[in-house]
């Protein structure tokens, strides 16, 4: 009997001791597997990465989409249609609504279809074990993985609702093309938003989530794809979610799938913004943030600029300028309204029978909006405005005759537009008929060079970077490179009595909650120049009797009805043409040239910018209100 106890006293110490053995290296396993797994609070902190959306100023239509390697879109659960809801739940879980998170008969029954394939085949996993490898693990199929799923699957299921983890499922499921979350997947193949989908196509996606790439409705695999369809239906009509009726229908429904197209509208204008967003924000939080960008584009301008630019191609193309720009801003409020940095962003890249990079005329895609170009006798008004504020008026004389405005060994002797000279002239009448002689006296004589670049950089103009010693006089001629949009900027300045207002291409910027994070507020106009120098220039640059000995009096700077201030441009060699237009609601300037550099064919800014900028004018004019300059 004796015996008997001590050997049941040693066979309990032995499994007492195995159990502990076994009892530590159960923990031992499941430390190692869990110490470094994530906080299920992530989910709430930050949620899937979504791509930023940059819209028009309606913050209706969609401009652009920055994303990374995935794209995503959030969407709310109750958004998302109860057929979806029901045909995943149908096909990937279908006690979803009654476990705790997994599923023991379904794990058992994927263990032993592993074990008998001698391979990990079968997952078995519900849609939170889903969500939680798809967020925070790996699709690898390794015994630490699945604890870590399994573990994660039970904590979250402790912490958050059903239908939380529900919606946060439906925004992060994979479905094909680096896209995750049923309403990107929704736009992307149906072109229309989740919850606008029918039955047949809520079928569509469920089906896709078993093999998204696979089942792509773009792939070769369509007929498997249908297939699963057909399944999703089947178990649908099982679980009783829908008729059998309803279930027919749906097979026999014929779908149409999207294309796969790259969206994007005013693409000078978007990658312009695109790069201050970048530069302010950072490219991965971009990617991943889900911003919602709210520029000042209005698609109307924005059309009726291309449209303006396209009409007149065969026109330029005569005189061998390939190329041309155009940017609008409101000048009360500094918005961009339209910008094109070039006559077609999705032309050709490269003219026939031209070597890139070394005689290309024309590429698409630089936005000459923003690029440095000579502005020709576009640079004038800051001359003669900086006259002006030192007290001389536009009925102040100087004498237009050939003069050498160098030395004997090193001459500087600039020719008027039709080399003709005209004895004394006014201010009014050599501004407004954009005489050279006596615009490089008024340059030299009574503005000065120094204070007219002053004005010019004070205004806007950001290339005037170089030591005051590096300029000469022929820069009232144009002989330093500026950008179209800083031209644009400066003359609003004109436009608005001498206040300067910040141009923008943003109106707002939400985050992917909808909370404000920039807005273009109230700002501080601040007065650069006075009322009297400003309205002085304004009544020159609009007087047409003034200009009509050399324009005429009905050229494309002329408007019956409407006051327009304007000054052209051409540059030496006839490389550049402008045309720079406002009044006290509009600021439009015209760029007509070759991206190269190749001279076009005796094209002057009146005849090339000019014809693109008034059948521009004359379509937007009537959009605004008629106004005129103050006196």
């Amino acid at each position: 009997m004796k015996k008997a106890i001590k050997f049941i006293k040693i066979l309990c110490e032995i499994f007492f001791g195995a159990f502990l053995v076994l009892f530590f290296a159960l923990m031992v396993f499941i430390f190692f597997n869990i110490k470094d797994l994530p906080r299920p609070e992530k989910f709430t902190e930050s949620i899937i990465p979504q791509s930023t959306k940059i819209y028009d100023r309606t913050g209706k239509v969609v401009l652009y989409e920055i994303a990374g390697d995935t794209k995503s879109e959030y969407v709310n659960f109750q958004d998302v249609p109860q057929s979806l809801k029901e045909a995943i739940l149908s096909i990937e879980d279908k006690d979803f609504y009654n476990h705790k998170g997994i599923d023991l008969k379904s794990i058992l029954r994927a263990i032993l279809i592993d074990i008998k394939l001698k391979k990990p085949a079968q997952g078995g996993s519900t849609i939170t074990q889903q969500l939680v490898r798809t967020y925070f693990l790996t699709r690898e199929k390794t015994i630490k993985r699945k604890t870590q799923e399994i573990i994660l699957a039970l904590e979250l299921e402790r912490q958050y609702s059903k239908d939380q983890i529900f919606e946060w499922y439906l925004n992060i499921v994979p479905l094909g093309e680096n896209l995750y979350g049923v309403q990107t997947a929704s736009q992307a193949y149906f072109g229309k938003d989740v919850q606008d989908l029918d039955l047949s196509q809520c079928a569509i996606l469920a089906a896709m989530i078993k093999s998204p790439s696979t089942l792509s409705p773009r792939g070769d695999n369509i007929n498997l794809l249908l297939e699963r369809k057909n399944l999703v239906l089947d178990k649908m009509q099982e679980l009783g979610y829908i008729s059998k009726e309803e279930k027919e229908l749906a097979k026999n429904e014929k779908i149409e799938f999207q294309p796969k197209i790259t969206k994007i509208i005013a693409p000078h204008f978007v990658f312009y913004v695109k790069d201050y967003l970048e530069k302010k924000y950072g490219k991965d939080y971009l990617e991943t943030a889900g911003l919602k960008v709210i520029t000042t584009l209005d698609l109307d301008i924005q059309k009726i600029a291309q449209d303006s630019i396209k009409e007149k191609e065969n026109f330029l193309k005569q005189y061998n300028a390939h190329n041309a720009a155009l940017l609008a801003i409101h000048a009360k409020t500094g918005e961009i309204l339209a910008m094109v940095g070039s006559k077609n962003w999705f032309a050709s890249p490269y003219p026939q029978n031209c070597q890139p990079g070394k005689d290309c005329y024309f590429e698409p895609w630089p936005n000459v909006a923003i690029l440095p170009r000579q502005p020709g006798s576009a640079f004038k008004p800051f001359v003669y405005v900086t006259a002006f504020e030192k007290g001389y008026s536009d009925k102040y004389v100087v004498l237009d005759e050939k003069t050498n405005f160098g030395t004997k060994n090193n001459p500087y002797i600039p020719q008027n537009y039709d080399g003709k000279f005209r004895g004394p002239v006014t201010l009014r009448e050599a501004l407004a008929q954009s005489l050279n002689v006596p615009s490089v006296k008024v340059l030299r004589d009574l503005a000065g060079l120094s204070d007219s670049i002053e004005t010019a950089r004070k205004l806007g103009i950001t290339t005037l970077n170089k030591p005051m010693s590096f300029y000469g006089l022929s820069i009232v001629l144009g002989g330093a490179e500026v950008k179209l949009l800083d031209m644009v900027a400066a003359y609003s300045v004109f436009a608005n009595d001498g206040y300067k207002i910040p141009v923008t291409p943003i109106l707002k910027i939400e985050d992917s909650k909808g909370n404000l994070i920039e807005e273009r507020g109230n700002y501080q106009p601040i007065k650069l120049l006075s009322s009297k120098s400003v309205r002085l220039l304004n009544d020159v640059l609009s007087d047409n009797a003034a200009r009509a000995p050399i324009f005429g009096w009905h050229s494309f700077l002329y408007f019956e009805n409407y006051q327009v201030a304007v000054k052209t441009g051409t540059t030496q060699n006839w490389r550049d043409a402008w045309t720079i237009g406002y009044t006290p609601s509009l600021v439009v300037g015209v760029w007509v040239g070759n991206n190269d550099n190749t001279p076009m064919n005796g094209l002057p800014g009146v005849l090339g910018a000019g014809n693109v900028w008034h059948a521009f004018m004359e379509k937007v004019l009537p959009k605004f209100p008629k106004e005129y300059f103050p006196k």
